[in-house]
C-alpha cells in the first residue's frame, strides 16, 4: 500500500492518502472570534483547498466527523455545512465537547476517496 502525506505542519500532515482514500486531520477556523457558520465555512474552504491538492473534491467526501463545543449553535453549523456540501452530504456524526483550545468552536475531520 502506498501512503502520500501532504501539507505538513510541525506535528502532522493535513491530508494522508492510503488505499484510495484521502484522509482530513482536524481543521479549525483560521479567525476563532468569528461565529460558528463562519469558523465552519472557513474550515470547509481550507478542507476544499486540501482535498484539492490530494487530487480530489468535496464531492467525493464519505465520511466526517465534527466536534463543536455548543451544540446549541448546531443550526448555524448546519447551514454552512449544506452551503457547501449541496446534495453530495457525506455521512457524518457531531460531537459535544468541553473545549477545543484557541477560540476554536469546531473542528471538522473528514475522509474522502481519491479521484
Amino acid at each position: 500500500m502506498n501512503i502520500i502525506r501532504n501539507i505538513r505542519t510541525p506535528i502532522m500532515h493535513r491530508a494522508v492518502e492510503a488505499n484510495g482514500l484521502v484522509f482530513v486531520g482536524g481543521t479549525i477556523a483560521d479567525d476563532t472570534s468569528v461565529s460558528m457558520g463562519d469558523q465552519t465555512r472557513n474550515i470547509l474552504g481550507k478542507i476544499a483547498g486540501y482535498l484539492k491538492e490530494a487530487g480530489t473534491d468535496a464531492s467525493r467526501v464519505v465520511s466526517a466527523s465534527i466536534f463543536v463545543t455548543d451544540l446549541s449553535m448546531k443550526k448555524e453549523m448546519d447551514a454552512a455545512w449544506t452551503e457547501f456540501f449541496g446534495d453530495d452530504l457525506p455521512a457524518r456524526a457531531t460531537v459535544g465537547v468541553a473545549d477545543l483550545g484557541g477560540g476554536a468552536l469546531i473542528e471538522v475531520v473528514v475522509t474522502a476517496l481519491k479521484g
